[in-house]
């Protein structure tokens, strides 16, 4: 009987210690969240809004671009990495074979589809440019480099008001993109000497 009686105050002890039935306990803490590409990007592209230093700037976007380059395909990766090579080695026709591959095997990519507007406006392909433009940036509309290029074809083109559009656009986006700057400047004085 005495050992029953020098058990209770240790069982006292334990039931006061242990929560009461049905009170509410504290949720164990929550894990971080693991970032998407997409929230990856959201920061990415407030941080480049915001910074007044050309530089940091550069560091932002190309770190944007990094994100873009992304495609989730080993194979696709390595096809970009292709028609790179062949763009650089002026191959357009071989870069262009690397980039229909692609944006049929991944027709949501939108690096893709920049890619091969990119080397058809090298190739002087103005029309097919901006359509592969255009849905860069249906799939993509804050590309400050598909932007940027529409505003080049605009200016080829003598457009010069589509362009200055383009390239505050762009400036919009990505506020220290220097060529931008200056292309904005320029076309507004020759668009003020023209007068509009």
């Amino acid at each position: 009987m005495r050992k029953f009686f020098a058990f209770l105050p240790a069982i006292a002890l334990t039931l006061a210690s242990a929560p009461a039935i049905g009170a509410e306990t504290s949720p164990p803490p929550a894990k971080p969240a693991v970032a998407t590409p997409e929230s990856r990007l959201e920061t990415l592209f407030g941080e480049l809004k915001r910074e007044r230093n050309e530089r940091a700037a550069e560091r932002i976007a190309a770190r944007i671009f990094e994100e873009w380059n992304r495609s989730g395909s080993a194979s696709v990766d390595l096809m970009m990495q292709w028609s790179q090579k062949a763009m650089q080695a002026e191959k357009f026709d071989v870069a262009l074979d690397f980039l229909d591959q692609v944006v049929t095997l991944s027709p949501t990519y939108a690096e893709g589809w920049n890619r091969r507007a990119t080397v058809h406006f090298m190739m002087r392909s103005f029309g097919k440019s901006m359509a592969d433009i255009d849905r860069t940036l249906q799939l993509e509309p804050r590309h400050f480099g598909a932007l940027a290029g529409l505003a080049q074809i605009m200016k080829e083109r003598g457009s010069k008001e589509l362009a200055l559009n383009a390239y505050q656009r762009v400036l919009d986006i990505y506020p220290m993109m220097r060529s931008a700057q200056n292309e904005v400047a320029t076309l507004s004085e020759e668009l003020a000497g023209e007068g509009i």
